[in-house]
This record gives C-alpha cells, sequence and structure tokens, in this order.
C-alpha cells in the first residue's frame, strides 16, 4: 500500500480559500468552521482523508511564516499558484483553495 502525501503550503493566518465559509460553502469540511483559516482547514481536510482512507493519505502544513524553502520558492517562480498552495506527491494541484471534494478528485487517479 502506498502512501500519499498531500502538502498545503501558506502562512497560519492565510484564509482555507476564495469563498466565504457559511452554509454554502462547497469544501464539505464542517470541523473547521467558521474559522476560514488555513490551519484549521488542513486538520479538517486530514481527519475526513483519514476517515475515507486510513494512513494510506499523509496530509503535511508547511507554513511561510518564518521564510520559504527553497523548493517552494521555485514552485512559486514558475508557476505562480495561489495560497493555499497544494501539492500531491510534491506535484502542484491547481485548486487554490482546501476543498476535500476537489482533493478527492486528484487522489482518485493515485488510490
Amino acid at each position: 500500500m502506498e502512501t500519499i502525501t498531500i502538502e498545503i503550503i501558506g502562512f497560519e493566518n492565510s484564509p482555507c480559500g476564495p469563498f466565504p465559509c457559511d452554509e454554502s460553502r462547497s469544501c464539505e469540511l464542517e470541523a473547521c468552521a467558521p474559522t476560514e483559516k488555513m490551519v484549521p482547514a488542513s486538520e479538517a481536510l486530514h481527519n475526513r482523508l483519514k476517515e475515507l482512507y486510513g494512513d494510506r493519505i499523509i496530509v503535511k502544513v508547511t507554513l511561510l511564516d518564518n521564510g520559504i524553502p527553497d523548493y517552494v520558492q521555485k514552485i512559486i517562480e514558475e508557476r505562480h499558484p495561489p495560497i493555499p498552495i497544494v501539492l500531491i506527491n510534491g506535484s502542484v494541484t491547481p485548486l487554490g483553495r482546501i476543498s476535500l471534494p476537489l482533493v478527492k478528485k486528484h487522489l482518485e487517479p493515485l488510490l
């Protein structure tokens, strides 16, 4: 059983996405509501993915508050992704938000 690593990159107080955290949200994450913050949303995503896939998925959060790692700097220079940046197995995934349905869509081919 191969594990898949999801890395969420941003600032500690970054929003989890561009949409409001209300009853119309499409992220399907409730444990982090109504914070609209990246770190609680990442934790909620981790918990939901663990429920769905067990230990096959690892969720890692990389905060940029104290500096930008070289590999992230390179991604930003080359791809200009929105924050939060979502990497799946090291590849940039064009999400721009923390969303269970969108992450699942990108995970399915790897499972």
